[in-house]
């Protein structure tokens, strides 16, 4: 279906990676994997037809329609939602504009035995027989049933895409691929702005209904659930495993500990070739010897071990100071916005220690409550603070807060205060900005740089209640564990708003579930949470 060979990047004389080739079937379903920095997105710019390799070529059969979905991107302002998501259609509607102004022209025409008139059939023949080829599609309903499986209302059909959040704009973007029926679709981080339903839609999409997929995401559970071969981008190679990510990293280990195996045992006949060759370079008697191992060693292809991602993420949050039994208590909180009304009658009681994940589509009040609760906006009812609560917040949007001109020492030197001063060089180590690194501007840093940046600010101070809104955007799987980690190990009370599955499970032991107005409280883990959310649509299926 489409086929990359002898696919090799340089930049600015340093290579990323080197005559790479591989085919991508009708079926597949890719995961490309690989350490920050090893070529995942390039390779998939590469792939979509948006950035050309310095050697190489990616070939697919005529006719074949590959969509890609970048990291970041922007759409058209001037257009609602539904009018953005219909252009997926735009070349079909060309198509049969086409062939009736063709038509049209036949009828008017009188020079019927003229080549440019039998040239005109033959095209009018052509363009009808492909337009009556592809399936037919109710644009209307798809485009619909689409949208809202991305987590879209039908009142939000008609609002101006300049309404919307960058995340809410890539789902628009998301649902024209998705409706073009793509041959191959190329995902970069598509779960990092969908709820978690939403990812679930998306991933029953991808399984059942798209044609080969080729994804980079940092969602350990979306990519176990989806893909069926894994790709792995490594000093400037690549290896293909035919296995989901979970087996792959079993696999990897093997492969990683025979090429040690391998590199020591070489290393070893190295050293004592190398040590005959010393000891007898001068001996008549074992002249031929000496020539034949020099000539050994010569010619010898090393073996190589793969590189291990060595840097890693050093993080404890300080000890939590002693609170009230309860943090947090909400007696008949609401909140409208005009004449929408966000939730209402909410009621709860946060016990000091528990950790709880604020769960639900998009839009239904999860980073509403959170303000209210840092008393950042007003609000309807009581939600009051116990004893001595002291708050660390990370929202949204606390990567994109950082101011751009800064360096990385900077922006922690301007808050620390006290003796955490004598200890800045220690602590941005921690972080992996060491050395040169700490000297590096804010507005060079990657979002997952940020995103370690930003948590390391809320290291500074002691607190004793975390909010953590969406802190896995942009963190790498071996980050995010390391985040999560050290939450199961706070020993304070904390709040999560996340949609990953992953890191939510084994961290937190409540739900709090935002929906149609309401918060329900939901007292098991998160996968015990969507088993009984699976099981109540199914009654409602049946009901209906």
């Amino acid at each position: 279906m489409l086929s990359a060979d002898g696919l090799t990047v340089e930049f600015s004389g340093k290579t990323l990676f080197q005559d790479i080739s591989f085919v991508i079937n009708e079926k597949d379903r890719i995961a490309l994997m690989g350490k920050n920095g090893a070529g995942k997105s390039t390779l998939l710019k590469i792939l979509a037809g948006v950035r050309e390799p310095n050697k190489g070529k990616v070939s697919f059969p005529k006719g074949t329609v590959v969509a890609y979905l970048p990291q970041h991107l922007l759409t058209e302002d001037s257009r609602t939602v539904f009018e953005e998501a219909a252009l997926a259609f735009s070349a079909i509607s060309e198509m049969e504009k086409e062939i009736e102004a063709l038509n049209v022209e036949l009828t008017e025409r009188t020079d019927f035995e003229s080549d440019s008139y039998m040239e005109l059939i033959e095209k009018v023949s052509a363009l009808s027989e492909q337009f009556y080829s592809i399936e037919e599609i109710n644009f209307d309903a798809d485009i619909e049933k689409t949208l809202l499986g991305l987590g879209f209302t039908r009142d939000d059909f008609q609002r101006n895409t300049s309404e919307f959040s960058g995340g809410w704009r890539m789902r628009i973007e998301l649902a024209k691929i998705l409706l073009r029926r793509p041959d191959v679709i190329l995902l970069d981080e598509p779960t990092n702005h969908l709820d978690i339903e939403s990812i679930q839609w998306l991933e029953d999409f991808l399984i059942n209904t798209a044609k080969a997929v080729v994804v980079i995401s940092h969602d350990r559970a979306f990519v176990d659930n989806i893909t069926t071969r894994t790709i792995e981008v490594t000093m400037g190679r690549i290896y293909d495993y035919k296995a989901k990510y979970s087996h792959y990293l079993e696999l990897r280990k093997e492969r990683r500990e025979q090429q040690q195996k391998q590199y020591d045992e070489q290393q070893k006949m190295i050293a004592e070739t190398t040590e005959f060759i010393e000891r007898f370079k001068g001996t008549y008697s074992k002249t031929l010897q000496v020539q034949s191992r020099v000539k050994m060693l010569e010619k010898l292809v090393l073996v190589e071990v793969d590189e291990e991602d060595t840097s890693r993420l050093r993080l404890k949050f300080p000890p939590a100071p002693r609170s009230g039994n309860y943090p947090v208590t909400a007696e008949n909180v609401g909140k409208c916005y005009g004449d929408k009304r966000i939730f209402g009658n909410v009621n709860f009681m946060i016990e000091r220690g528990e950790k709880i994940a604020f769960v639900g589509k998009n839009g239904e009040g999860k980073s509403t409550l959170v303000k209210a609760i840092m008393s950042e906006i007003e609000h309807e009812g009581i939600l009051r603070l116990g004893h001595n609560v002291k708050i660390g917040y990370f929202a949204q949007n606390q990567a994109s807060l950082l101011d751009e001109n800064l360096t990385v020492y900077q922006t922690i030197d301007d808050i620390a205060v006290g003796d955490i001063r004598t200890k800045i060089k220690d602590l941005l180590g921690a972080f992996m900005f060491g050395g040169e690194e700490s000297f590096k501007k804010v507005k060079v840093l990657s979002g997952g740089e940020r995103t370690r940046l930003a948590l390391l600010k809320l290291l500074l101070e002691p607190v004793n209640l975390l909010i953590l809104d969406e802190p896995t955007n942009h963190l790498d799987m071996k980050t995010k564990d390391i985040l999560k980690q050290a939450l199961v190990d706070f020993d304070g009370t904390l709040i999560a708003v996340s949609h990953d599955r992953d890191f939510l499970d084994g961290l937190v032991t409540k739900v709090f579930e935002f929906g149609g107005g309401k918060v329900v409280e939901h007292k098991e883990d998160i996968y015990g949470f969507l088993a009984k959310k699976k099981l109540e649509n199914l009654r409602e299926i049946e009901r209906k």
